[in-house]
């Protein structure tokens, strides 16, 4: 699946990005990357059309996106912006809160899973 990002240095943001990752992030992405998680391929702060997400994964398709504090004061925002990205590209969002990352990282990882599993080929 292929992404345009029409912002000229979304991928220079999405490095300095992933070099301030959030602890919940980086909890996050150490079970995700390198294909640990049902061998799915994974990838963290990537452009998505005009957007940045925390986490993609291309096949099946998935956004996942964590939430800190300051999303407590942006909800309409986080709504239009989850509404465009599935307008655009039909890719569906979970979004946790940092403080479920943290806090009980199996729970995240079985919502990941029941939606992610019914889309993979045994």
């Amino acid at each position: 699946m292929s992404f345009k990002h029409p912002l000229p240095h979304a991928a220079s943001h999405a490095r300095e990005l992933r070099k301030r990752s959030t602890p919940a992030e980086i909890i996050l992405w150490n079970v995700l990357r390198n294909r640990r998680f049902h061998d799915l391929k994974f990838r963290r702060q990537v452009p998505v059309g005009r957007f940045i997400v925390d986490f993609l994964c291309a096949n099946p398709p998935l956004i996942i996106e964590l939430d800190g504090a300051i999303h407590n004061f942006r909800i309409q925002e986080d709504a239009e912006r989850t509404d465009a990205i599935m307008d655009d590209y039909h890719v569906p969002i979970l979004r946790f809160k940092n403080e479920e990352i943290i806090g009980n990282m199996p729970k995240v990882l079985q919502r990941i899973e029941e939606f992610l599993v019914p889309h993979l080929i045994p």
